[in-house]
C-alpha cells in the first residue's frame, strides 16, 4: 500500500476543494483559527512549513503577509499549479517548493519551523501517527502545529442519516475506491491522545463543515451561502456540532520537540 498521490487528480482536487462552498467553509474556519495564533508568535516574520499543502492555498495567503513558507507535496502537478499561481501573484511571495513525501523532510536539510500546517493529509496516510510524529521534529519548541483531519465518526453519521446502512455495517469500507474519498479517516479521540503523547497543548479545536454536509436536499428559497458560512463559524467550536464536522482542526502548541 502507498500513501495517496494526487498527480492524476490535481485539477479536479483544486476545483472540488477550493472552488466550492465546501472550500470556502474550510478556508474560513482555518483562517479564523490560525490568524490570531500567528500574531502571538515571535518574530513577526515566521518560517512556516505547509506539509502536503497541494497547490498552496494557505501558503500563498501566508506568504502574502510576509512570512517565509516551504510548501512540500508529493504531487508534481500540484506543485506545478502552485508555481503558476505564485508567478501570477501581484505580491512577491517567499515560497520554496519541495517535491517530496513529507516523511522525507529532515531538520538537517530544512531546519525547524515556527509553524507547521498539515491539512487534509493524515487521512491519506497508511501510518498517520508515525508520519506526523516525525514531522514534528521540524517544529521549534513552543511552535504551532495546525492539523486538519477527516473525521471518521462524521463519515459514519452522514452515512446513517443518508440511509447507507450497508456501508455502515461494513465499517465504512467501500467496495470501490472513489478518487477524493479519504482512505484512512481518523477518530477525534485517537488524535487527541496523540497530541497528549506529543506534549502538544491543543489551543483551538474546530469542526469544519458541521452544517453543510447535513443540509437537506430541498433548501428554502431564501437560502444564503454567506449566512451558511457565518453559521458554520458560529457553531464549529460548540459541541455536539464540533464532533460532527466532516473535518476537525486541532491547533496545538509544543512544549517540547518529540523524539
Amino acid at each position: 500500500m502507498q500513501d495517496k498521490n494526487f498527480d492524476k487528480l490535481s485539477l479536479k482536487f483544486a476545483k472540488n476543494i477550493y472552488g466550492t462552498t465546501k472550500g470556502e467553509i474550510r478556508a474560513a474556519v482555518l483562517w479564523r483559527d490560525l490568524a490570531p495564533a500567528l500574531t502571538s508568535l515571535e518574530p513577526p516574520r515566521l518560517r512556516i512549513l505547509d506539509a502536503g499543502g497541494g497547490f498552496g492555498f494557505l501558503s500563498q495567503k501566508l506568504a502574502a503577509l510576509g512570512h517565509d513558507v516551504v510548501l512540500c507535496d508529493i504531487s508534481e502537478q500540484m506543485l506545478a499549479l502552485a508555481k503558476q499561481q505564485i508567478a501570477e501573484s501581484d505580491t512577491p511571495l517567499s515560497i520554496e517548493l519541495v517535491h517530496s513525501p513529507i516523511q522525507a523532510l529532515t531538520v538537517e536539510q530544512f531546519g525547524q519551523f515556527d509553524v507547521i500546517l498539515c491539512h487534509a493529509v493524515a487521512e491519506w496516510l497508511i501510518d498517520a501517527k508515525s508520519t506526523l510524529q516525525g514531522l514534528l521534529k521540524l517544529l521549534k519548541p513552543s511552535g504551532l502545529f495546525s492539523l486538519m483531519f477527516y473525521n471518521k465518526e462524521a463519515l459514519r453519521f452522514h452515512s446513517l442519516v443518508s440511509g447507507n446502512f450497508d456501508y455502515v455495517q461494513r465499517d465504512l469500507v467501500v467496495k470501490k475506491k472513489i478518487g477524493l474519498t479519504p482512505t484512512h479517516p481518523l477518530y477525534i479521540e485517537d488524535v487527541r491522545q496523540w497530541f497528549n503523547e506529543w506534549q502538544m497543548h491543543i489551543q483551538t479545536q474546530s469542526g469544519v463543515r458541521v452544517i453543510n454536509d447535513y443540509l437537506k436536499q430541498h433548501l428554502p428559497p431564501n437560502f444564503d451561502t454567506q449566512q451558511l458560512i457565518e453559521m458554520e463559524l458560529a457553531y464549529s467550536q460548540r459541541e455536539p456540532y464540533l464532533s460532527l464536522g466532516r473535518y476537525v482542526h486541532f491547533l496545538g502548541q509544543s512544549s517540547t520537540t518529540p523524539s
